[in-house]
């Protein structure tokens, strides 16, 4: 009886664990969008925009499944450059 305490209690856990899953990554998301078509690959998109950035600090990206937004630093502003992540055409910028 014991070890069938022991066992349950142990699926328990791992079974909670796996419903508070956190929500997918953004690389995950971006993945999948590219998966399916929705998405050039980060890395392309990059390509484009950071030769027009002259020089400032390339801090990252994120990912809301239609768009990627690029960070930036320059001169102690942060700059954000908001890419349809289907075209990879720029639809915004903030922060300049």
């Amino acid at each position: 009886m014991r070890t069938f305490t022991a066992l349950f209690l142990a699926l328990a856990a791992v079974t909670s664990t796996a419903e508070a899953q956190p929500r997918p990554r953004d690389q995950d998301r971006a993945f999948e969008a590219f998966r399916e078509g929705r998405s050039m690959p980060l890395p392309q998109i990059e390509r484009r925009v950071l030769p027009m950035m002259n020089g400032a600090d390339y801090l990252g990206p994120e990912f809301n499944g239609r768009t990627y937004r690029l960070k930036f630093m320059r001169g102690g502003r942060v700059i954000w450059i908001d890419v349809d992540a289907q075209t990879g055409r720029i639809v915004g910028r903030s922060g300049e």
